[in-house]
């Protein structure tokens, strides 16, 4: 009770700093996608799908007299339903640092350096208890009930910019799902340049907590990652490597509902740029040992190994037409699964 008093009298107090207004300035953005995508998976008949994708999102900011900005946003969309509005109160200082209050996330996250990938809407969409993670940013557990702090451009020397976060326990009760109940996390990026490239270093560490209603886990979610891109003139390559731990619900029995995942991955990537035609080139290999609450792990490896390429074509102001292929081989505990497979993309996207 005391974290959440203090947390609610730091939001009310920096709040109450504004200036009466009638209306805060709100700015929208948006994306449409249509296409065709065919799958071709390792067993089983091909498959074909119409993706139909739409996003509309509003940020909405404004100015007190002291000069600090309050600014959050919501998007609504139609892929998974409804509305998403669990963003943060971000508090921007006239020094350039910030501060999120509630739904901030992990700041390890934050700095997650965008590797570059396989453009489309393609994938396989077989289901797996294989857990060998795809992505770099996979360990950065938090919960709803936290705060984020940024600092301003250039901190203590050109180019860095580091955050730092933590979560406490929503108060939610405790469930025989594990989830994080409180955690921390730590971020930074430094670009810089060297010749005709620029550099990017973005690396994060994080660590949290668990709270469930049955047998207490062996280890908790948290990891680190690091990744680097390089920009030089149309051409960017970008190589990252995550590694940590996760919880994972694969619910065939009581103890498989909460898996542990000991996980790394590689992620690399390449894009070119040459007029109104971009090409993604991407790749990404992950792996883990994956083992049930008592801590009795897997004896052999789940993977998941993916290649991805992509050609975009700027139609038109906002317009944008693109033809992507991936190919997925996903291994659980050491053999191949019938969820991998390949899959192609043709469609557009109109953006705003």
């Amino acid at each position: 009770m005391k974290k959440e008093l203090l947390m609610a009298s730091a939001l009310v107090s920096t709040l109450g700093a504004a200036s009466v207004a009638n209306a805060v300035t709100a700015t929208m953005s948006g994306s449409h996608h249509v296409g065709q995508e065919f799958e071709s998976p390792d067993s089983g008949s091909d498959t074909n799908n119409t993706i139909n994708q739409s996003g509309f999102s509003v940020a909405l900011s404004e100015t007190t007299d002291g000069g600090t900005t309050i600014s959050s946003s919501f998007m609504l969309q139609n892929e998974s339903g409804g509305i998403d509005n669990d963003t943060s109160i971000k508090l921007t200082f006239s020094d350039g640092s910030a501060l999120e209050l509630l739904n901030a996330g992990n700041a390890s996250g934050t700095h997650d350096v965008s590797i570059p990938g396989a453009g489309g809407e393609q994938g396989m969409a077989g289901t797996t208890t294989a857990n060998a993670p795809s992505g770099i940013d996979f360990a950065t557990p938090s919960t709803t009930f936290g705060v984020e702090w940024h600092s301003a451009a250039d901190f203590m020397v050109d180019g860095l910019k580091v955050s730092a976060s933590y979560s406490g326990d929503s108060g939610v009760a405790k469930a025989a799902t594990a989830r994080a109940d409180s955690s921390f996390g730590v971020g930074a990026t430094y670009v810089t340049t060297a010749g005709d490239s620029t550099i990017t270093i973005g690396a994060g560490l994080a660590d949290s907590t668990t709270n469930t209603s049955g047998t207490q886990l062996t280890a908790d979610a948290g990891g680190m990652h690091i990744g680097v891109t390089a920009v030089t003139g149309d051409l960017t390559i970008g190589v990252g490597y995550g590694d940590g731990d996760t919880i994972a619900d694969d619910g065939t029995t009581a103890a498989l509902a909460n898996t542990q995942v000991d996980g790394s991955v590689v992620k690399a990537g390449i894009k070119y740029v040459s007029g109104d035609i971009t090409l993604n080139i991407g790749a990404v290999s992950g792996e883990a040992k994956d083992s049930d609450t008592t801590g009795t792990a897997g004896t052999t490896d789940d993977s998941f190994d993916s290649v991805g390429a992509s050609v975009s074509y700027a139609v038109a102001s906002g317009v944008t037409a693109t033809l992507g292929y991936t190919n997925v081989d996903i291994q659980d505990e050491g053999a191949s699964t019938t969820d991998g497979g390949s899959a192609w993309y043709v469609g557009a996207s109109m953006s705003f």
